[in-house]
């Protein structure tokens, strides 16, 4: 047949294809980086620039002040604009440019996996270049290491003390040993070792519930509790009605059945309570005592107050921030042809990048500034009648009036804390969609949610109320808003309902 005949032929061709690739300069990803920072993560990142990059020194004076800036001509900026940063104006240039970046580039690019700009550094730094580095906190003991070392010093067998050695690198964070002893034993056995047998493991198991801190070992949370009420027994307390209630009880206090248990135990309503509030000073997870990092400090970024005549005055609080500068030294080496090709380069590179920081740095202030003075605007009366007079707040109108775009608020506020007159607070607390009340009165969902709490803490604790009698006393107020919403706030509230709230 003809087409058995035919040979296959390969042909070669070009073709042009027209495409876009989008791109972002190292300096926009890094202004837009600097700007997502919280205060804390803002100093550790000058810390490491300050290891990493020669030409950046410690500026004499205050953050705010601006720093020498570097003759755009003398080194080759590849066409990247420079940022515009004044004390007067709105600097309405800086924030159109932050919005066509996020416009053309996207509101995603920037995150922990975008490019960041390159870091040359020399070998030999100065030492207060370090000190950041030497500076830190070692890390904390764990909670194995912790136990490991008192189970070193137990006098027992060596087939005990293998087993210990076993349950306590099994023991969680919190303190709890939730593989059982079979599954330990059969551990073993997969690891290619002699099997431990369940009573060495027993025995083992009552070794290192012994060790501190009391509690640590437990299986489930009755064990941890009367492992701390048997330590306080020995220590010649009383607490046989304690014992007694984590025994059989548990399910009655979680579900706040109090005259059930005085029943079945013949002790009276007072009684119990008195038991239950004893119980309130165990841990029930005795393992986070130890090895766990301190809570964050909140660093507030900016601080609101009000003036004499009643206006908002907004403040950056970043006066511990360093303020930065370029070396002179460095940059007479970077302008001197006398100095090696490649170090000047290496130099003009680097007095690039910190030039970027700095820029960087104090567009950062301005424009939380400006958003911040827009939120509080909006949120006057917040700062007069607290939380219930918050209004419903979008993004969007903030960025309309500062002139961005929003996901240049949202960078703007994310992890940011004001120190206002009430208190500390989120700044995206103050973002939020909201109702309107039956007088016409906008009112936010935040500002529901605290009205929600203020009527449960004056309730007659008698004689909680519950979702359908909360729902009727918001309407009452004039906040219309279904029995659903209130079960669904309670909850994201952590208010229990209404059986356990009761107090006998």
């Amino acid at each position: 047949m003809e087409g058995k005949n035919q040979l296959m032929r390969l042909d070669t061709s070009q073709q042009l294809r027209l495409g876009q690739e989008m791109k972002m300069a190292p300096r926009i990803i890094q202004a837009m980086e600097i700007l997502q920072l919280p205060m804390l993560g803002l100093q550790e990142r000058i810390d490491a620039e300050l290891v990493s990059n020669p030409v950046l020194e410690l500026q004499e004076g205050r953050a705010d002040e601006p720093a020498e800036q570097v003759e755009a001509a003398a080194f080759d900026d590849r066409g990247e604009s420079d940022m515009v940063i004044t004390d007067g104006g709105d600097n309405a240039e800086d924030f159109n440019r932050l919005d066509e970046m996020t416009v053309e580039y996207g509101p995603e690019y920037i995150g922990e996996s975008a490019p960041a700009p390159s870091r040359g550094s020399y070998d030999d730094q100065p030492d207060r270049k370090l000190e950041a580095m030497a500076n830190t906190a070692a890390p904390a003991e764990s909670l194995t290491e912790y136990l490991l070392k008192q189970w070193m010093f137990v006098d027992v067998s060596e087939a005990t003390a293998a087993a210990g050695r076993l349950i306590i690198n099994y023991i969680e964070a919190d303190g709890y040993l939730r593989m059982s002893l079979d599954e330990l034993s059969a551990k073993t056995a997969e690891a290619g070792e002699p099997q431990v047998d369940r009573q060495t493991l027993r025995d083992a198991l009552e070794g290192v519930q012994g060790l501190d801190p009391v509690g640590v070992g437990a299986r489930d949370l009755k064990e941890c509790l009367l492992i701390q009420l048997n330590a306080e027994a020995v220590a010649g307390k009383d607490v046989a009605l304690e014992k007694q209630i984590v025994t059989h009880f548990l399910r009655e206090v979680e579900m706040n059945r109090l005259p059930v248990i005085a029943k079945r135990t013949g002790y009276s309503i007072e009684q119990i309570k008195a038991g239950i509030e004893s119980l309130s000073h165990l841990d029930p997870h005795p393992g986070l005592l130890i090895g766990q990092s301190s809570a964050p400090i909140i660093t507030p970024d900016v601080i609101v107050t009000i003036d004499d005549d009643g206006s908002v005055v907004v403040t950056m609080a970043d006066g511990s921030i360093p303020g930065l500068t370029i070396s002179d030294f460095y940059r007479k080496q970077a302008r001197d042809r006398q100095t090696e090709k490649s170090a000047r380069q290496f130099l003009q590179k680097n007095i690039r990048s910190a030039q970027w920081l700095i820029e960087a740095i104090a567009q950062r202030r301005h424009t939380i500034c400006r958003v911040t003075e827009e939120i509080f605007k909006a949120q006057r009366d917040f700062l007069d009648y607290g939380p219930e007079a918050l209004k419903p707040l979008p993004m969007a109108d903030v960025a309309g009036k500062v002139g961005v775009h929003v996901a240049t608020v949202s960078r703007a506020v994310s992890d940011k804390y004001a120190q206002t007159p009430r208190g500390i607070f989120p700044l995206r607390m103050f973002f939020s969609g909201g109702t309107t009340t039956a007088s016409g009165e906008d009112m936010s969902w935040d500002a529901v949610k605290a009205k929600l709490r203020e009527i449960v803490d004056n309730e007659d604790k008698s004689k909680p109320l519950n979702d359908d009698r909360l729902a009727e006393e918001l309407n009452s107020h004039g906040i219309d808003i279904a029995r659903r919403t209130v079960a669904k706030y309670r909850g994201m509230m952590n208010i229990p309902p209404a059986r356990k709230r009761r107090e006998y």
